[in-house]
């Protein structure tokens, strides 16, 4: 996972150019949804002040903002664009986020949309009865304690929104990661893994919608993958780093 960094830069425009400011910003924002190392961002207007507004940016890394996206072609169509307003920048600063993060309840997570604790014990319960009578993957969980499918569920409970369960109680991240280290897991076994635990979503009564399932899938995916990576010979701890959120994706949650 990578450790973005966020940039806010806030403005204070007289209302008479304010018209300008937005057409020169339209078109700064063509360079810089192009330079590789952003990765989102978003010009607001304040509602209680119009001559207020904040350009929120999303780096890749505070270095590659400033070693590589200023020293870009990237940087001098941009900056050609908004240089006229240089000199009303109030505000020009990187924060790093931290582990305060959520959701609002107008969009539910993917935890509660599924049916929350509940549900996730269930899935993993019937997971585990399934690999340990698969010839492949059995060798892998062999040797299991009994708990293991309840931390399993609370790992992906916290992934998908939930309670930070995993996090307080058994290590967060790195313990998950540490789990596989020198497991030497195959291809074949991922995907057999990520077939059973799609078998065992529908057994436990999962929503089914395609919403939820493109998104449930995506995880299961990039976190299997990242299993073997770490499995293998060469994997590298990573820095301590708080457990995935996963959200909806492109797709929100379907609302008949």
């Amino acid at each position: 996972m990578t450790a973005h960094t966020v940039e806010y830069i806030r403005y204070r425009i007289p209302s008479e150019r304010s018209a300008e400011f937005l057409s020169a910003y339209t078109r700064a924002a063509v360079p810089l949804a192009a330079a590789p190392q952003c990765v989102d961002f978003e010009l607001a207007r304040c509602e209680e002040d119009f001559e207020h507004f904040i350009l929120r940016i999303t780096w890749t890394s505070t270095k590659d903002h400033l070693e590589g996206f200023r020293g870009s072609e990237h940087f001098r169509e941009f900056f050609a664009e908004i240089r006229p307003y240089a000199e009303n920048i109030e505000e020009m600063r990187h924060y790093t986020p931290s582990a305060v993060r959520g959701t609002g309840a107008s969009t539910p997570t993917l935890y509660t949309w599924a049916g929350g604790a509940e549900k996730f014990e269930r899935l993993t319960e019937i997971f585990y009865d399934k690999a340990l009578k698969d010839d492949l993957l059995a060798p892998l969980f062999a040797d299991l304690p009994a708990e293991h499918a309840l931390h399993v569920a609370q790992w992906l409970g916290e992934v998908l929104g939930g309670p930070a369960m995993y996090s307080q109680e058994h290590g967060g991240h790195p313990h998950m990661v540490g789990k596989h280290l020198g497991k030497g897991i195959t291809e074949p076994q991922r995907r057999r893994w990520v077939n059973l635990m799609q078998d065992a979503a529908d057994d436990a009564g999962l929503p089914t919608d395609a919403e939820f399932r493109s998104a449930f899938l995506a995880y299961i995916e990039w976190g299997t993958r990242l299993a073997v990576y770490f499995s293998g010979p060469d994997a590298a701890r990573p820095t301590d780093q708080p457990v995935p959120l996963w959200n909806w994706g492109a797709a929100p949650p379907y609302q008949p």
